[in-house]
């Protein structure tokens, strides 16, 4: 028997416990799903109005105000920065060159010392400040039991047509979709066996 099978048979054994083996398939009994605040400030709340829409669009679940009526709880944290990233770099080249010979002076005439001197320089320095604006956010659906049964991080730097908050709201909203479907997929090839 393997160990995992093992360590299973032994909680049901001692302690009349039976695990779920499949949670992420839970998310198939959610009807109603309440969004709570999400930590993060105030773009926090901004980002969770448009996972709100988000989810609404799918049409999978019906999202409640009412804790109270909800099967699960998207729960989580989101921020939405703006900053701005500055490079800075700095190059040169220099050679100087200076040539001299001296010579003794005598009482009858002076001497003058030959002398050569050249000089060359470059230097090149550029400073780019760009400002750029990233969302990220992670997320859970939490059941009554207060089990998680699904959960994702998503990020991003913006879109070509959307913000950063609504494209990481899209993008968890597809997670879903794309997990619930495969849940429902799993659950269907099961029941033909």
């Amino acid at each position: 028997m393997r160990p995992r099978a093992l360590f299973l048979l032994s909680l049901v054994t001692c302690f009349g416990v039976e695990p779920n083996e499949d949670i992420p398939a839970q998310i198939l009994k959610v009807r109603r799903i309440h969004v709570d605040r999400m930590a993060g400030g105030e773009t926090a709340n901004h980002i969770r109005d448009m996972v709100i829409g988000s989810l609404q669009r799918t049409g999978l679940f019906v999202i409640t105000e009412n804790p109270d009526k909800a099967d699960a709880y998207l729960r989580g944290s989101a921020e939405d920065l703006v900053f701005t990233d500055t490079f800075q770099t700095s190059e040169g080249v220099n050679a100087r060159l200076a040539l001299g010979s001296g010579s003794a002076a005598s009482s009858s005439r002076s001497g003058r010392s030959p002398s050569a001197s050249l000089g060359v320089g470059e230097n090149e320095s550029s400073r780019i400040a760009e400002r750029k604006h990233e969302a990220v956010a992670s997320v859970r659906i939490v059941n009554k039991d207060g089990d998680v049964i699904w959960s994702t991080t998503k990020e991003s730097a913006g879109a070509k047509f959307k913000g950063a908050s609504a494209d990481v709201a899209d993008r968890i909203t597809r997670q879903l979709v794309e997990d619930y479907e495969l849940a429902k997929k799993k659950k269907t090839a099961e029941s033909v066996r």
